[in-house]
C-alpha cells in the first residue's frame, strides 16, 4: 500500500533545481530592470533605458529553458516572472501610501522615483508577457523543424522577434505624452537591436551553458504540445 502512495506521488509534475535557479535568476533580472526602466541614457546619438543592461539576461535564459526544457516549462517560468514583477509592484505602491514617520523626508523622491510605476509597470507586464512568450514559441517552432541542431540561428532569430515585439509595446504605453515620438521611435529601434546584439555578443557563453545544461538535464523537443499562455499546469 505505501508502495502505491510513493508511486502516485512521484508521478506528479516535477522540475529540477536547475530550473528552479535558472528561474529564479529569470524573476531577479526581470524585477531588476522593471525598476531601473524608468531611467533614460543617453549615448551619443540614440537613447537608452538603464534597463537595458540587465533586461537581455532574461531572454538568454529564456532561450536556454526553451532549448532544454521545452515550451512548456518556459511558459511557467514566464508567469512566474510576471507574478513576482506584479508583486514587488503592489508592495511599492503600498509603501508609498503608508503614512511616513517623522524622521522620514523622502517621501517626494519616493513618489516621484516610484509615483510612475503602475503605469511602467503596466507597459512592461504588458510587453514582457508578449515579448518573452512570442521569443519562447519561435524557439520551440524553430527547434521543432530544425533538423540540423542550429541553436545559434534559432536563439538569434527568436529574441530578435521577442526583443522586437516587446519594444513595440512597452516605449508608446509607458513614454506616450511623456517623451516625444521621435524619441520613443528611437528607443524602440535601440532597445530591440542593442538587447539582441548583446545576446549575439555573449552567445558563445550561452552555447557552453546550453551544451552543459542538456548534458545534465536532458534535451527536449516539443512535439504535438498546446502553446495556449495560460495553460501553467502543463509544465511535463
Amino acid at each position: 500500500m505505501s508502495s502505491n502512495k510513493n508511486n502516485n506521488h512521484d508521478s506528479g509534475p516535477k522540475v529540477s533545481l536547475t530550473f528552479l535557479l535558472l528561474s529564479t535568476l529569470f524573476c531577479v533580472c526581470l524585477i531588476i530592470s522593471n525598476l531601473v526602466e524608468i531611467k533614460t541614457v543617453d549615448l551619443g546619438w540614440f537613447t537608452i533605458t538603464a534597463g537595458v543592461i540587465v533586461f537581455p539576461v532574461s531572454y538568454i535564459i529564456n532561450d536556454c529553458v526553451v532549448e532544454v526544457y521545452g515550451f512548456r516549462k518556459a511558459r511557467l517560468m514566464i508567469w512566474m516572472g510576471f507574478i513576482s514583477a506584479l508583486v514587488v509592484a503592489l508592495m511599492l505602491q503600498l509603501a508609498i501610501i503608508l503614512p511616513g514617520g517623522k524622521e522620514w523626508e523622502h517621501q517626494d523622491a519616493m513618489k516621484q522615483i516610484y509615483g510612475s510605476v503602475p503605469r511602467i509597470m503596466f507597459a512592461s507586464f504588458t510587453a514582457f508577457l508578449c515579448g518573452s512568450m512570442v521569443n519562447a514559441y519561435v524557439m520551440s517552432k524553430m527547434k521543432a523543424a530544425d533538423t540540423k541542431g542550429r541553436f545559434s540561428l534559432r536563439a538569434i532569430l527568436s529574441s530578435l522577434w521577442g526583443e522586437s515585439v516587446d519594444s513595440l509595446i512597452f516605449f508608446p504605453i509607458a513614454f506616450a505624452g511623456t517623451f516625444p515620438w521621435p524619441t520613443i521611435f528611437s528607443l524602440i529601434v535601440t532597445q530591440a537591436l542593442l538587447k539582441t546584439g548583446y545576446e549575439i555578443i555573449i552567445l558563445p557563453i550561452t552555447i557552453r551553458l546550453v551544451k552543459k545544461l542538456k548534458k545534465h538535464e536532458g534535451d527536449v523537443i516539443d512535439k504535438n504540445i498546446s502553446y495556449n499562455w495560460w495553460k501553467l499546469t502543463d509544465v511535463d
